[in-house]
């Protein structure tokens, strides 16, 4: 499920065969978008050597990542 329209240019890395975000603060940022549009609290978690979006949605915890220049959940 992709929920952003909005290209995310900054750098990413890939670890483990998913693409994050390769600094904290463009993870941050990130979050701060996906918690308006989730009306929910977001968090950023160090994986391997980029960064990911934690929140819970419907009571669901979540990790997202991104997929193709935009923010996608991870499996």
């Amino acid at each position: 499920m992709t929920i952003f329209s909005v290209p995310i240019f900054d750098g990413t890395v890939i670890f483990e065969g998913n693409e994050l975000f390769k600094g904290k603060g463009s993870a941050e940022h990130w979050a701060q978008r996906l918690a308006v549009e989730i009306s929910g609290a977001v968090t950023v978690r160090k994986i391997g050597t980029g960064w990911a979006l934690c929140c819970s949605v419907d009571g669901v915890d979540c990790v997202w990542g991104i997929y193709g220049q935009r923010l996608k959940r991870m499996p």
